[in-house]
This record gives C-alpha cells, sequence and structure tokens, in this order.
C-alpha cells in the first residue's frame, strides 16, 4: 500500500500553496520577517520568476515523489503524521544547507534568525499534513496482468 501518483501531487499542490501563502502573507501578519523563497532561488536561478517555479517543481512533484515512492511506507503514523515527518526533514535541510548556501546563515541567522527559522518551521509542517493527508491515504497497488496468448 503506498499513495497514488495523482494523489501525491495534488497534495503537493496544495501543501505549495498553503506554504507560499503563510511565506507571502502570513508571516508578515504574525510579525515574522518576510520569507521570499522565489527571490532566495531566484539568485542562482536568474530572477524571481524561475525561482517560484522551482519553487513550485519542487513542492509538487519532487518532494511528493520522494515521499510516495521512498518515505511513505518508512515512516511511522497515519498520514499526516508521516507528513509533517517529511516536512520537518525538508525544514531540516533548508535550514542546515539551503539557507547557507543562499548566504543567510545556518537557521537563517543572518537573515532574520531565530524567528525567521519558526516561521519556516511553521510552514513545512502545515505542508507536511496535507501533503500526508491528501497524498498519504494509500490504496492498493493495481497489479496488471497481461492477458495470456
Amino acid at each position: 500500500m503506498r499513495p497514488t501518483v495523482g494523489r501525491s501531487i495534488l497534495g503537493g499542490f496544495i501543501g505549495t500553496l498553503a506554504i507560499t501563502l503563510l511565506m507571502y502573507k502570513g508571516a508578515p501578519m504574525m510579525g515574522l520577517p518576510k520569507m521570499d523563497i522565489a527571490a532566495m532561488l531566484g539568485q542562482i536561478l536568474g530572477g524571481w520568476t524561475p525561482g517560484m517555479m522551482m519553487h513550485f517543481v519542487n513542492g509538487v512533484v519532487i518532494f511528493p515523489l520522494i515521499y510516495a515512492f521512498l518515505l511513505f511506507s518508512r515512516l511511522p503514523g497515519a498520514p499526516a503524521v508521516k507528513g509533517i515527518t517529511w516536512g520537518v526533514a525538508l525544514w531540516l535541510m533548508a535550514q542546515l544547507v539551503v539557507m547557507p548556501m543562499m548566504g543567510a546563515g545556518i537557521f537563517g541567522l543572518k537573515m532574520g534568525g531565530m524567528m525567521s527559522a519558526f516561521g519556516s518551521l511553521i510552514g513545512h509542517v502545515v505542508y507536511g499534513a496535507l501533503l500526508g493527508w491528501i497524498g498519504g491515504h494509500a490504496h492498493p497497488e493495481r497489479v496488471e496482468h497481461a492477458a495470456m496468448a
């Protein structure tokens, strides 16, 4: 049993919309520093639009497929818990690898510090919960049998 590709991508899409809205609208309303992932990714991709495209490719396609095919059967708990676990793992990778690569330092210490890291954590938990809840409902794998001649 594992999530279907379609449900995983749908979960990733809804989760990516949610984390994006939290970054651009929710964080400033909560008093957190503005988080502009598209601008950060755009530094290495040549602009805001390619950065936003990469953000959506990661969130809608790459991360959900890794979750569905490599992690779902290995993570403990209900689908939403599995998704949250994956979201926290993505957050850790972002804080320890991506943020330093973008010049923001570990946990964004050069760009808003721990408040920025906390806001990012909230976004990744929401992303993971939606990915897990929508995409994580396991379905029996269908085995197509070739017609015998």
